[in-house]
C-alpha cells in the first residue's frame, strides 16, 4: 500500500485535470493518490465517480485543498485513506 502524491497547484487549466486522471488510472491495488491543488476541482469529482473512484477532499497542509482518491471497492486503499 502506497500513497502517491501529485502536486498540480502551480499548473494552468486543463493540466491539473489531465494529470490527475492519468495518475489515478495508474493506481495499483491498495494505493491511493493525494492531489495537491490550489482550488477545489469540482469537475473532477463526477469524472472520478464515472471511472470507478472514490474521493475525499480535505483542507490541505501544503496547498488549500488535498483530494484523496482511491478505487471503489479497494478496502486496503480506503483504510489507508481513513488513516491519512
Amino acid at each position: 500500500m502506497a500513497e502517491r502524491v501529485l502536486d498540480v497547484s502551480d499548473l494552468e487549466p486543463c493540466e491539473p485535470m489531465e494529470r490527475s486522471l492519468a495518475a489515478v488510472a495508474e493506481l495499483a491495488p491498495g494505493d491511493h493518490l493525494r492531489i495537491l491543488h490550489r482550488r477545489e476541482p469540482f469537475p473532477l469529482y463526477e469524472i472520478l465517480a464515472e471511472r470507478g473512484f472514490n474521493h475525499r477532499t480535505i483542507p490541505g497542509r501544503r496547498t488549500p485543498f488535498e483530494i484523496l482518491v482511491w478505487r471503489i471497492g479497494d478496502a486496503a486503499a480506503e483504510a489507508a485513506v481513513d488513516g491519512a
